[in-house]
């Protein structure tokens, strides 16, 4: 059999070629995507890497109590580069959230929520859930003073839950404290579970992207009069230039600034576990900052996890808040302009305020700041319809 039998009779029965072909070499995409549609490129390249060095970190790693400390300070300073796959890994935590907030900021402003893109956007939400569990886990593996600690106050939400909270918790911990059970069971959520649903979902979320097609700057407005291309070459050139800005700017972090998203969060995390001793203030990474900084806003402990747990789940129902005629924030009225800025500035506020100390002033700005965004969701329906939008 020739070579190009094979072929034929490989592509008949696995039609590889026929399926990159039309879902990435002759797919169309809108001519006037600019700068913020290279995010969503950026999460899968900044999720590869971290399966692939989670994977390496996984065969060094103990997850036992007395071991996983001691396991991650030997893979820093006695096995061949592991310092090289831990700043990989950790920094490319933080580097995962950054595009990810990003493309999420970009599908708001330019409304790629909005019908059709329904479903891709609740995927997008499910995945930005699983990404948050995913992180927790993680955080909690290296068995340091911030990780033990922050993990028993995030645990002992669930048990402010009517009825059933005691047992939630000790069914979370598989055990009746915070103990090597628990790590052994965050160590399998995190490495097996969780990077398995993680993948699946973002395989759905692509998709769903490819059934309904890729939003644009313009949003709804130039879906027929602006023209179509092929996504290669003039994307895939685009984007892997993008990307070699990217890993620039990545790499020279792991390089020269390993510590720099955790340097003034993280520095109880160099110490090993005590369940005796408490930190003098538990601060959580900072991707978690603006969540935890709800959580601590609310007195009550049950109303502030369903505050916390809200700050995201409000935004799958952003697809029925906005009645607005247009998607893009280029063609919507002030209202909605002055809703996005005001997003912004308190999730960034509560951002800061939630590695802070938990003192009186801090509390109140906190409550404003989570009052502030909340009200961007729930007056949505009210400022979209009413406001005078650019036809």
């Amino acid at each position: 059999m020739s070579k190009n039998n094979k072929s034929s009779w490989l592509e008949s029965r696995l039609p590889v070629r026929k399926f990159l072909k039309h879902h990435f070499v002759q797919y169309l995409m809108p001519r006037n995507l600019n700068f913020w549609y290279l995010f969503g490129a950026f999460s899968v390249l900044v999720l590869v890497n971290q399966i692939i060095t989670g994977i390496w970190i996984a065969m060094v790693y103990t997850p036992s109590a007395e071991q996983a400390f001691s396991s991650i300070e030997h893979l820093m300073r006695h096995v061949p580069f592991g310092w090289l796959l831990r700043y990989l890994h950790s920094t490319g935590a933080s580097a995962f959230f950054i595009v990810i907030y990003l493309h999420m900021y970009r599908a708001i402003i330019y409304g790629s929520y909005k019908a059709p893109r329904e479903l891709l956007w609740l995927t997008g939400v499910f995945l930005f859930f699983l990404l948050m569990a995913e992180a927790f886990t993680g955080y909690v593996l290296p068995w340091g003073q911030m990780s033990y600690w922050g993990a028993k106050v995030i645990i002992s939400l669930f048990g402010s839950v009517p009825l059933i909270g005691d047992s939630l918790v000790n069914w979370i911990q598989g055990d009746l404290v915070l103990s090597a059970v628990t790590l052994k069971r965050f160590f399998s959520f995190h490495v097996i579970a969780f990077p398995l649903v993680l993948i699946g979902f973002v395989i759905i979320h692509i998709v769903a992207l490819h059934c309904v097609g890729s939003n644009n700057p313009d949003g709804n407005k130039s879906d027929k009069s602006k023209p179509f291309i092929p996504f290669h070459p003039f994307y895939t050139v685009k984007d892997c230039m993008a990307i070699v800005a990217f890993l620039f700017v990545f790499l020279s972090v792991v390089f020269y600034l390993p510590e720099f998203f955790g340097l003034f969060l993280e520095h109880d995390n160099f110490i090993q576990a005590n369940p005796i001793i408490t930190p003098v203030q538990i601060k959580p990474v900072w991707y978690f900052s603006p969540f935890y900084a709800m959580l601590r806003a609310v007195p009550d402990k049950l109303f502030g996890a369903v505050v916390m747990f809200s700050g995201v789940g409000v935004l799958a129902l952003m697809p029925w808040l906005d009645k607005s005629k247009n998607n893009s924030i280029r063609y919507k009225g002030i209202y909605s302009k002055i809703a996005i800025i005001c997003l912004v500035v308190s999730f960034s506020c509560l951002g800061y305020l939630g590695a802070q100390a938990a003192t009186t002033s801090n509390v109140v700005f906190a409550r404003i700041m989570t009052l502030v965004y909340f009200l961007c969701f729930i007056l949505m329906p009210l400022y979209t319809k009413l406001e005078k939008t650019n036809d």
